[in-house]
């Protein structure tokens, strides 16, 4: 081919015939790949650039995964918690039937303490100190500690102690003391009865000086005072029966509170950026019925009187108020979660966009170019042609 001689003429429109075959394909493949750069040769910074951000757009598209399924989590945890607090109001509702119940106890405990003093007159619920009862000391002994109660002329209170002359101002103070017996003036003279309170009918009164257990409460006559015969509290079968059945029915929704925690527990460490620096840790909390602060009941010994019933109310309160704070908590990280995952996706968008500006064609503007190419390849045709029509003349005088 280097023997070939061609004129400038002929070899000029040649050159320019494969300058426009060279822009007609590039701007084909660029038609055809919907890119104007589709390798780092067409231009490096662009092709790189582009390379980075698509790398952390699918970074960041792969993170998506675990933080939609932390949602999904995250929404799972919160049924749960919504299913324990109805739980929760049910062992609440069953409690609170307790106190709807009739009295457990036909007879209460009750005992009398009389004066043994020096005094003399009628003892009367507005004045304690006359008769025998004058100057006596009478000790409150709970499972808490101890109250000495003097019948004197005057009122005051001190810690551990006090002083009445009336029996509003002797069962104020019981009342204050968390003693839970009511006191009322005795038919029988210079003597007062004392009788556990319709919220502690199950208690039991004893007469030693020690201290008992539970809501036991000890009297006793420490100075110019004895105390009688106790009369136990009297059970109401009827009653009693229907707080048992009460008592079941608690410890199966206590039940079903430990097998839901069970169910929807969880613990989560979701990430949100590619370099994993960004990240939130939402620790699970133990929330079946031991870590509620709440115990299955026994039919005999709860539920026996409204003490008893107040004192599971008070749990199931202290339980529903962790829940709804757990409740709180877990609604403000899934706000969080979400609020992270809607970013991700719109950076995702950005990252992409930024891309896509770097290396996409306009089609519209390439489209253009191959209809101007390919009317410039045809007039280079044509222009090769005349180049060559010399020749052609040359030849014809040959002949």
């Amino acid at each position: 081919m280097s023997g070939i001689v061609l004129s400038a003429s002929v070899r000029q429109n040649l050159l320019s015939l494969q300058s426009t075959a060279d822009l007609l394909a590039t701007t084909q493949n660029r038609l055809s790949t919907g890119k104007k750069v589709n390798t780092a040769l067409d231009n490096p910074t662009n092709y790189f650039t582009a390379q980075g951000l698509d790398n952390r757009a699918s970074d960041i598209s792969n993170l998506l995964d675990g933080i939609g399924n932390g949602v999904q989590v995250l929404q799972a945890a919160n049924t749960g918690l919504t299913s324990l607090q109805k739980l929760v109001d049910t062992a609440k509702s069953i409690a609170t039937q307790v106190l709807q119940a009739p009295a457990g106890y036909s007879t209460k405990a009750s005992v009398d303490v009389t004066g043994t003093g020096a005094g003399t007159g009628t003892v009367t619920a507005a004045d304690l100190n006359t008769g025998k009862l004058a100057g006596s000391v009478i000790t409150f002994t709970t499972s808490t500690g101890s109250l000495a109660v003097t019948i004197g002329a005057t009122f005051a209170t001190g810690s551990g102690t006090a002083t009445v002359s009336s029996l509003d101002q002797l069962n104020s103070v019981l009342a204050s003391n968390n003693v839970a017996v009511n006191a009322t003036v005795s038919a029988t003279a210079d003597s007062l009865t004392f009788t556990s309170t319709n919220d502690a009918a199950s208690q039991t009164i004893t007469t030693s000086g020690t201290a008992p257990t539970g809501e036991g409460v000890d009297i006793k006559g420490t100075t110019t005072a004895t105390a009688g015969t106790v009369t136990a509290a009297v059970a109401d079968a009827a009653s009693q029966t229907i707080r048992a059945n009460l008592v079941s029915q608690y410890n199966n929704v206590i039940q079903q509170i430990t097998t839901t925690a069970q169910d929807s527990s969880f613990n989560l460490k979701l990430t949100f950026n590619e370099t994993g620096k960004s990240t939130l840790t939402i620790q699970g909390v133990t929330f079946d019925a031991a870590g509620l602060g709440l115990a299955p009941l026994v039919a005999g010994t709860d539920f026996l009187d409204s003490g008893s019933a107040n004192a599971t109310i008070a749990k199931i309160s202290s339980a529903s108020n962790a829940l709804r704070t757990e409740a709180s908590t877990l609604g403000s990280n899934l706000s969080i979660v979400q609020i992270r995952q809607d970013f991700s996706k719109n950076l995702i968008n950005v990252l992409q966009t930024g891309s896509a500006n770097l290396t996409l064609a306009d089609t519209n503007e390439e489209a253009a170019n191959s209809q101007a190419l390919s009317t410039r390849q045809s007039i280079a045709v044509s222009a090769l042609a005349l180049a060559n029509q010399s020749q052609q003349s040359v030849l014809q005088l040959l002949r």
